[in-house]
Order: structure tokens, then sequence, then C-alpha cells
């Protein structure tokens, strides 16, 4: 879409100018300002990604969250009081305020300041629940991340992968769904589900989480493992996590424990399905797949190698192995 067809969709907002593009993803991304007063996000929704209760959905919560404080957009009604324009090609818009900052740097002073925001979107949210719809909202539960139809796609017949390395990770994936059969007690609510690096802004006063067009119902501990997904490679990443945790635990104090503890469960969850994304919104021979896919392989066998190691007792005799090696 071109900006001129973009500013005569804004016009369902209000008298625009300064319409640019800024952002071609999931949706495209416009900048503009709105009645020459505030500068605004129009968002061009993907066809087929999101219908439009899951979109006014993930716009009511967002709106609730903003009020409540937490550091996210707020989302913006049309002149006619309704979250959503149709753009006329297919496509539904949607307006939501204009976030200053830069994306968050791989620090760990800045990943102290995410977990904190983390848990306070988390706690804003449990505050609010049953207060705004979810059935419309995508579950990033067990069946969501490794079901028969994942979100995401089936991440284990990536055809970046060999045809061993495609069992290897069926098998992982196998593991891994049995593994979150026992979190019984996980913390589940509403997730942002794409916590990466471009959508998190920060400033001065912190952190503040935007695009929330995956947000759903899933477990907390994903929202930390998309956080630190793109850095399992760093030398810092250590550092990174124990900040990360360290800042969320400090809000959520039943956290310390268990997000910590199955921390490298959620890294490879997001791993397993960014392999996917990449497969259905990369073209051909683009070489973020064979990317991803590695990075997935190599996460999911990590966590199964750390998770199957025999835990120790204050005696040191090793315990009975609770997860089996895969």
């Amino acid at each position: 879409m071109t900006v001129a067809l973009a500013a005569k969709v804004l016009a369902a907002w209000g008298a625009a100018d300064g319409v640019a593009k800024v952002a071609e993803r999931e949706n495209a991304v416009y900048r503009a300002r709105l009645d020459g007063a505030r500068d605004v996000a129009l968002r061009l929704h993907r066809p087929g990604y999101r219908a439009r209760d899951a979109i006014c959905a993930e716009l009511e919560w967002t709106t609730a969250l903003a009020d409540a404080g937490v550091r996210c957009p707020h989302p913006v009604r049309t002149a006619s009081g309704a979250w959503l324009a149709d753009a006329g090609d297919g496509r539904v818009a949607s307006v939501v305020s204009w976030v200053k900052g830069r994306p968050m740097a791989p620090e760990p002073e800045r990943f102290q300041a995410l977990g904190d925001t983390l848990a306070r979107f988390h706690g804003a949210a449990d505050a609010l629940a049953g207060q705004i719809p979810t059935a419309a909202l995508p579950r990033w539960d067990a069946a969501g991340l490794l079901g028969d139809t994942p979100i995401w796609g089936r991440f284990w017949e990536s055809p970046a992968l060999s045809a061993p390395e495609q069992a290897r990770l069926a098998g992982l994936r196998d593991l891994m769904r049995a593994t979150l059969g026992h979190l019984g007690e996980a913390d589940t609510g509403l997730i942002h589900a794409d916590v990466l690096a471009d959508n998190v802004l920060d400033d001065a006063q912190g952190p503040t989480l935007i695009d929330f067009d995956d947000c759903g119902i899933g477990y907390r501990g994903y929202d930390l493992g998309t956080a630190l997904v793109a850095h399992a490679d760093r030398a810092e990443f250590p550092a990174l996590s124990a900040a990360l945790v360290q800042g969320y635990a400090a809000r959520r104090g039943r956290a310390d424990g268990e997000v910590a503890r199955h921390l490298p469960l959620f890294v490879a969850l997001r791993a397993a399905a960014s392999c996917a994304w990449a497969d259905t919104r990369t073209p051909q021979g683009d070489p973020r797949r064979r990317s991803y896919a590695a990075r997935a392989l190599k996460l999911c066998a990590a966590w199964a190698d750390g998770a199957a190691q025999p835990p120790q007792n204050g005696s040191g005799a090793p315990l009975a192995r609770i997860v089996p090696s895969g």
C-alpha cells in the first residue's frame, strides 16, 4: 500500500499528515500526525492472520493495560467509535499511539528493567482477568506450541532440516510436550508472545512493549524465553538471563525458582516456533530458514540434555531422573 492510500485509510480517524511507512513485517506500519496534535501508528493487518474479533480483543486489552499504567501503546478509536476500519484491499486497519524509543540493547541492566516491565504487565493482566474477553485470542499453550497444528506451523517438518534432523526434532517435540504436561502449577495468563528487541522500545523512563499483535493466553515463561532467544549464542546470554529473571522475580516472587528452572525450555519453544515462522514468512532460499531451523534443533537439544541430567540431593548423590533423555 502506498503512503497516499494509507493517508486515505487514516481519514476514518481524522485529518492526518506527515504519513510515512516505517515497517513491513506481519503488519504494514505507518507513522502519522493525527488532527495536527498527536503522533500515531497506523497498522494494516496481514490478511488471514488475525480475525477481526481477535484484533479487537487485543485493542481492548492494551487499552485496559495502558490505563492501568503498563508501558504500552494506547489504541485510538475511529471518529465513529470503532476499533477498526477497512483498508479497501482486504486488510483491516487499526491505530495506536506512537511510542518513541530505540530497540532495547542486550545489556544486563536493560534486561533487568525488561523483567520488571514484564512482571508489571503480567500482574496487571491478572488483575484485569475476567473483565475483557479472551476467547478470540490465540492460545500459546501446549497445543498452540507443540500440538498437531501449532500456531505458526509444524516446525519439526521444516524443509530446511535434513530427514535425520527432522526425526530428531520430532522426538524433542514429544519430550517438550510431555514436560509441559507436567507443569501443572505453571503461571499462565495473558502474554505478549513476541517480546523481541524490535517490540521493546527503550528510553530514559524504561522499556515499553509495543505490537501486541500476537498477544494471547499462554505460559508467562514464554515471554521471557522470547526476549532471550535471539541472544542464545552470545557470551552475555547467562548474564542477560539472570538479569531478566531477577527483574521479573523481584515483582512476581513465585517466579524466581519457577521461571529460572524452566527458562531453557521456553527459550527452546520460541526457537521452535520461529523456525516454523521463517518457513511460512520468508521466500525460498532465504538464509533465515536454515538459520532458524538449526537454532531450533540446537536449543531444543540443549534443553533436553540439561533436563535429563540427574539432579543432586544435599549429599551429592544423584536423584531419580525426572525427564527421559529422548
